[in-house]
């Protein structure tokens, strides 16, 4: 197949994340196993106007800001000297409407749909924006077929009005090969970790205020990731005088966070909602447990009372006590992580790129 994937970012853009690893894990094997990738994707200031990454050629326009502007005219002269038979758009921010571009069919990726939780991230006119242009997805895109990585997110577009039969759901994949348990590498007391982006949206309040609430003077909380909400995070942790018990670890490398997730008790995800909670699959891996929340995406990434715990959304209470459960009894702590081990081992990119595969050669072979 000739392919070009359309996103606003690739790997390489300083704002990469989940949804970036997604595309190049699974069209990077695509690209290896003999099929033609072509990325189009925004830049950022001072960046190549193309790259060639994971087997895919990559041509960058414009930049976060600007790449919808763009898109269009280079998809243009793409075509002028390509000759794709599929646009799959990665709809990860604002979709791009790509079936309006031409008589290229197109199938659509969506990690997940921000809906009203955008408006407990952004301003209220920017997270109008982003609420309205996911309103017109199943118009624009009726006769398009879906690639989802959850169920909870097949379960929001069909009921925005996009046909069941229309949307596949492919699980992400994990390196676990690379995130492996070492139970040496445990910390000798409690160690509750969150791994992800500082934003506002991502609720890590939720569990500051958790982990103030724990009592346990020996245990500490270490937070990986940048963010704008991080100056909020320090105050608050200030405020509840936490001290030297919360560590602000800022972006770390691939080493440092397969580390922090060996030695850490549990990792903590408390988002309103996510595609899929890959950092979870990864902790699982290393053999530690999660907390999260009961939320559309996360909750299939967690077995509940098998590889972690799942709460309501926004109870500090029943985080605390889910904290607690894992802080007094460190053999359940390795008792949900070999199950949590086991449970990583299924997801696979291998498998994820192979099922991908087939779908888009399914949609070519039956006109979509």
């Amino acid at each position: 197949m000739n392919l070009l994937v359309v996103n606003w970012q690739d790997r390489e853009n300083p704002q990469a994340g989940g949804a970036e690893i997604h595309l190049h894990e699974i069209f990077g094997r695509l690209a290896r196993r003999g099929h033609q990738v072509t990325l189009l994707c925004g830049g950022w200031p001072g960046c190549a106007p193309t790259a060639e990454l994971d087997g895919m050629h990559v041509v960058r326009a414009g930049t976060r800001y600007t790449f919808p502007f763009h898109a269009r005219r280079a998809w243009r002269e793409l075509a002028t000297t390509h000759a794709f038979d599929l646009i799959v758009e990665d709809i990860n921010k604002v979709p791009l409407f790509t079936p309006r571009w031409g008589a290229t069919p197109v199938v659509g990726v969506i990690p997940h749909l921000f809906g009203g939780t955008a408006f407990q991230e952004l301003p209220a006119p920017v997270a109008a924006v982003v609420w309205l242009s996911e309103r017109p997805i199943p118009l624009v895109y009726r006769k398009v077929p879906f690639q989802v990585i959850s169920e909870s997110t097949a379960e929001d577009l069909t009921s925005r009005g996009v046909a069941r039969e229309r949307i596949e759901v492919i699980y992400c994949g994990i390196d676990s090969a690379g995130y492996t348990p070492n139970h040496a590498e445990r910390a000798a007391t409690p160690v509750f970790a969150y791994l992800g982006r500082l934003k506002k949206y991502k609720r890590v309040d939720l569990i500051i205020r958790a982990f103030a609430q724990l009592g346990d003077t020996s245990a500490r909380l270490e937070i990986a990731g940048a963010g704008d909400f991080r100056p909020q995070l320090e105050q608050l942790s200030a405020s509840l005088d936490l001290g030297d018990r919360v560590r602000f670890l800022g972006r770390i490398s691939e080493a440092d966070k397969r580390a922090l997730l060996r030695r850490a008790w549990a990792l903590m995800l408390t988002s309103p909602k996510e595609g899929w909670g890959i950092t979870n699959l990864e902790a699982a891996a290393s053999g530690t447990p999660v907390i999260a929340s009961n939320s559309p995406g996360i909750r299939e990434s967690v077995r509940p009372d098998v590889t972690g715990f799942l709460v309501p959304h926004g109870d500090v209470d029943q985080l605390t006590r889910s904290m607690r459960r894992l802080a007094d009894n460190r053999a359940l702590v390795e008792e949900l992580g070999t199950a949590g081990r086991l449970f990583a081992e299924s997801f696979t990119w291998e498998r994820a790129a192979l099922e991908t595969e087939r779908h888009l050669q399914a949609v070519l072979k039956h006109g979509g």
